[in-house]
């Protein structure tokens, strides 16, 4: 009986792992009518939690500030997603887990974020989609640079 080698992908779980809201200059931030600016900072890490299976997070924080570096609010979250992953080559591996998982589990915490900052008493913010794959080879590209860096 020969041994079945066809690649395997599963998602076992989407969850939040992670959620934090902060309205520091409450109440009186709600006063303000001013336009704010919001800043978004994106990062993903991912790796085994046994055989064949990944966890893969995906942290966003999200400012919303104006004048004066005052903060209307601050959300970060981590979501994350377990994933059953076999048969597939190394090389590939890292691109299921640095491209393919984020965008999997993105949607939940674009949602997350948005429904927070909603129940929190402000206009939701609805994040843009985002190019994972050009955030990966951004990450490799500047890996190698590293390592082409003499050490000083």
């Amino acid at each position: 009986m020969a041994e079945n080698t066809q690649p395997v992908f599963a998602i076992e779980k989407i969850y939040v792992k992670d959620l934090s809201l902060e309205v520091p200059n409450a109440p009186q931030i709600f006063l303000n009518r001013e336009a704010p600016q919001v800043s978004v900072q994106l990062r993903t890490e991912g790796g085994p939690i046994e055989n064949n299976v990944f966890e893969v997070k995906l942290t966003i924080t999200v400012e919303a500030t104006i004048s004066e570096k005052r903060t209307l609010f601050l959300v970060e979250i981590t979501q994350a997603g377990i994933f059953r992953i076999e048969n597939v080559p190394d090389t590939e591996l890292e691109l299921v887990l640095g491209i393919g998982c984020p965008n999997i589990i993105f949607p939940y915490a674009r949602e997350t974020i948005s429904d927070a900052i909603a129940r929190a008493g402000f206009q939701p913010v609805l994040l843009a989609p985002v190019n994972f794959e050009a955030i990966y080879q951004s990450r490799q590209q500047q890996a190698a640079a590293n390592q082409n860096t003499p050490m000083q």
